[in-house]
């Protein structure tokens, strides 16, 4: 009998705390889109200071060329394209956005996004799949790694 007790209590323990675990993963899933469109706006308005937050010191930035970014190298670029006018990126607007929890500090977020800019003078619009891997550290969370892959398709 005390077998079949401990497993009926483990079962209703384990029951009580799915709900919990579904709210927490919820919650996580909210913040998450959230700082996703607000890197979208940030990089948008240029806003350097608003992407330095959300953005980790160590994170690594790989572009839709295969070329990689360091932070720095990052906000120097947008900066730059703000300053100037003809930036290679005018607009990224996401189509899609998932968020995955993986555990209580660590998420990704996938989707899909449009993104309109120039190159070589010449005007494009391009449908852009990605992905960012975020980490609560130090009271926030911050993008730790960030990939857009051009859809071909």
């Amino acid at each position: 009998m005390r077998p079949a007790r401990l497993l009926l209590f483990l079962i209703c323990a384990i029951t009580l705390l799915a709900p919990a675990q579904d709210d927490a993963d919820s919650s996580t899933k909210t913040k998450i889109a959230a700082l996703e469109g607000l890197w979208n706006q940030a990089y948008k308005a240029g806003d350097i200071k608003a992407l330095d937050q959300i953005l980790d010191e160590a994170i690594v930035l790989v572009n839709d060329d295969g070329s990689v970014q360091t932070k720095a190298d990052f906000l120097a670029s947008v900066k730059s394209s703000n300053a100037h006018a003809t930036g290679q990126q005018q607009q990224v607007a996401p189509e899609s956005t998932t968020v995955h929890v993986f555990s209580n500090n660590t998420a990704v977020a996938t989707g899909v996004m449009r993104v309109k800019g120039v190159e070589n003078g010449k005007a494009y619009v391009r449908r852009e799949r990605f992905i960012d891997t975020w980490v609560y550290k130090g009271g926030r969370w911050v993008c730790i790694a960030t990939d857009a892959t051009p859809i071909t398709q």
